[in-house]
């Protein structure tokens, strides 16, 4: 069974961002392509990956 999983961006460097579990303070931030997320993040955005797919979460 696939699970959504929620993202904050952490950091944003060049063509990457860093990106932190929203539910796991201990993890690892994840670095991902700037490519493959919404266009309009900034740092402290919201991110939801689901179905191979970030969308922003709407505050």
């Amino acid at each position: 069974m696939l699970v959504a999983c929620d993202y904050i961006v952490e950091q944003i460097d060049g063509d990457y961002a860093h990106l932190k579990r929203a539910d796991e303070a201990d993890e690892e931030t994840r670095l991902v392509a700037r490519a493959l997320l919404p266009e309009n993040i900034r740092e402290g955005s919201k991110l939801r990956y689901e179905f191979l797919q970030y969308t922003l979460i709407e505050e």
